[in-house]
């Protein structure tokens, strides 16, 4: 078991910054920012423009998807020699679908600090706005760029009753909807692009109508769609077949679980006994 108590050893900080408007940072991120010894960030030009905002000179060190393996030791000595470290990525709280786990991670394992900071991502707007039910939902993130392997995804999610949300760059949105509609059928969708940005535009309607518009769409994007609310049927089904149906989509047993419990309208934990004295 790892326990960290919070106090005033080394720590590292996980920072977010805004996702477009450089306005919208917190008073809280800005003082960590101003007061941690070094910065990681993961492009020191584009974190340079958000620290001369706002008056901030910190050494900054590179950390991204092809060094973080060879960074997360240079930080553990940096923390071990007694130095506050922050972590911020491009845009919005790090971690999320960015660099710097493997950072976090060997962080953790040395039983230093990892304080994170509530603040910018791009999801959670996106999904209040989006029109779409709220609750539960699923954060994706990226899919594969790669069709086959996509195809592959969406259809291990094309049965989750969950909204469910994507980012996708602008190069692979239109084969990402295609795809999304030959897998889901025409779902409701919400396409959202700069999010805070000068040119922000929301797209809400059905998936086929989405794609027809999109060649000409550029910048970020945050893909929003309703889940599978299509009524089946499983009272022929033993509880055993039903969560072995899930778990032969590679969808572990407590997930099973959940969503055969949330099928049959049963609590968990009597699906989990029935399952386990079934077998």
């Amino acid at each position: 078991m790892s326990q960290v108590s919070y106090d005033n050893s080394a720590s590292l900080f996980l920072i977010p910054t805004p996702i477009g408007n450089l306005d919208d940072i917190t008073i809280r991120s800005l003082e960590t920012l101003k007061n941690v010894d070094l910065i990681l960030c993961e492009d020191t030009r584009e974190s340079g423009k958000l620290l001369n905002k706002y008056g901030i000179k910190k050494k900054l060190v590179a950390c991204h998807e092809f060094n973080q393996d060879k960074i997360k030791s240079y930080v553990v000595d940096e923390l071990r020699n007694g130095l506050n470290i922050g972590l911020i990525t491009d845009q919005g709280t790090p971690i999320i679908s960015d660099p710097g786990f493997n950072v976090v991670k060997e962080v953790i394992n040395n039983n230093f600090n990892v304080i994170s900071l509530p603040g910018a991502t791009a999801f959670v707007p996106a999904l209040i706005n989006s029109g779409l039910s709220p609750s539960p939902f699923l954060f994706y993130g990226f899919l594969n760029s790669k069709s086959s392997k996509q195809k592959k995804e969406l259809d291990f999610l094309k049965n989750y009753p969950y909204t469910m949300i994507f980012y996708e760059a602008p190069h692979r949105l239109k084969d990402t909807l295609i795809n999304m509609l030959s897998v889901f059928g025409d779902r409701d969708i919400c396409l959202q692009r700069e999010i805070s940005k000068i040119h922000e535009e929301i797209y809400r309607d059905k998936i086929s109508n989405i794609i027809d518009i999109c060649d000409n769409l550029k910048g970020e994007f945050v893909v929003v769609v309703s889940g599978c609310d299509d009524v089946v049927d499983f009272s022929d089904l033993s509880v055993i077949d039903h969560v072995n149906l899930y778990l032969k989509d590679g969808i572990s047993l407590n997930e099973a679980t959940k969503i055969v419990a949330k099928e049959r309208n049963v609590s968990k934990s009597i699906i989990y006994k029935e399952y386990h004295n079934g077998k």
